[in-house]
């Protein structure tokens, strides 16, 4: 049996308001059933593809993780949102003006009760062109880690903070009052309310540190080079999966490639199986093994002192130009412009 969202799932809605057990669907927006249907539909399709790990799309619960609504004739100003089916606006907290026609408009609910507005408009402008001169000196190479997350090729190391490793006694304590509580109390809810919101602390002070950390790279360079990770496979060493999905290594690089889009800067991301750490910058001789715990070498062919982490992020800065050059894009070291001066010329 298959089934189309627009063709055959739709017009079931018109049915299924008339019916008594499905009455209470009238009192939403049609927009958003149909929404709701769509999303079911890309659900299959998803669960159907097989190069997509999705599982068995499954019935949500009105109360469940994290709802969403999402509507397209509403209406906003300074400190309210009117949507459809409700008399009066909603007070709400706009955090940017928003420029152009308004288009649409998703509601969010947390785990901890908090509702969240994001709203589509359309301003007229049209993106950045992507910057074709480049300048050497503003395209750095960023190496990940656990010690510090970060490491460029400047030689900038950046602490990882370790949110998680600092809120657990603070998370292990409220788990176990949870654990505790009759299910379907007052008290478990409230335990579970707390819960939430300690997890939501830990997730937003995450999310803060990697807003900082990437603008701060991507307004500083014109293009930013990192490896291409395989979050997935690394969860499976069992002694370091807790401290990497801590980092959120993701997260980081999600940030920086949308941040560096808006900009038209570039992000360029390398393969995984790039000998970064075990090649020597400076002579290119590259090592048959490097232990993980050998954080400092020297090269058996030029005699060079190397920091593991600030020479992988040369090498992947490196790598990263030649991948700039060959896409077309031109790399110097003054960005292109013509210097001054006296050029020798050879006899």
């Amino acid at each position: 049996l298959k089934l189309k969202a627009k063709k055959d799932l739709k017009p079931l809605l018109a049915v299924a308001k008339k019916s008594r057990k499905y009455h209470w669907l009238k009192d939403f927006d049609s927009i958003a059933l149909q929404q709701a249907c769509i999303n079911l539909d890309k659900a299959f399709q998803h669960f159907f593809d097989p190069k997509l790990p999705s599982r068995y799309p499954k019935f949500k619960r009105k109360h469940g993780r994290q709802s969403s609504y999402h509507c397209m004739s509403v209406d906003c100003g300074d400190d309210w949102i009117k949507v459809p089916k409700l008399k009066q606006p909603i007070k709400a907290r706009i955090h940017r003006k928003v420029e152009g026609k308004l288009k649409s408009i998703t509601l969010s609910r947390t785990v901890t009760g908090k509702y969240y507005a994001s709203l589509l408009h359309e301003d007229g402008q049209e993106a950045p062109a992507p910057i074709q001169s480049l300048n050497a000196v503003q395209v750095l190479g960023l190496d990940m880690g656990l010690t510090h997350i970060a490491i460029d090729s400047n030689g900038t190391k950046k602490p990882n903070p370790r949110f998680l490793k600092k809120a657990s006694a603070n998370l292990r304590r409220k788990q176990k009052a949870l654990s505790r509580c009759k299910k379907g109390s007052k008290g478990r809810a409230k335990a579970r309310l707390k819960l939430a919101k300690a997890h939501q602390r830990l997730a937003n002070a995450r999310a803060d540190f990697q807003h900082k950390l990437s603008r701060h790279v991507i307004d500083e360079n014109q293009a930013v080079i990192v490896e291409t990770l395989k979050v997935k496979n690394m969860l499976k060493n069992r002694k370091l999966s807790k401290h990497i999905a801590d980092a959120s290594w993701s997260g980081l690089l999600q940030k920086l490639e949308y941040k560096a889009k808006e900009q038209g800067k570039h992000l360029v991301k390398i393969d995984q199986w790039f000998a970064s750490s075990k090649t020597c910058s400076c002579c290119g001789h590259k090592l048959e093994y490097l232990s993980l715990n050998v954080r400092d070498w020297q090269c058996p062919s030029c005699s060079t002192q190397r920091d593991r982490d600030i020479n992988a992020a040369l090498n992947i800065k490196a790598q990263g130009i030649l991948k700039l050059k060959a896409a077309g894009l031109s790399v110097s070291a003054n960005g292109g412009k013509r210097q001054s001066g006296h050029v020798p010329v050879a006899a």
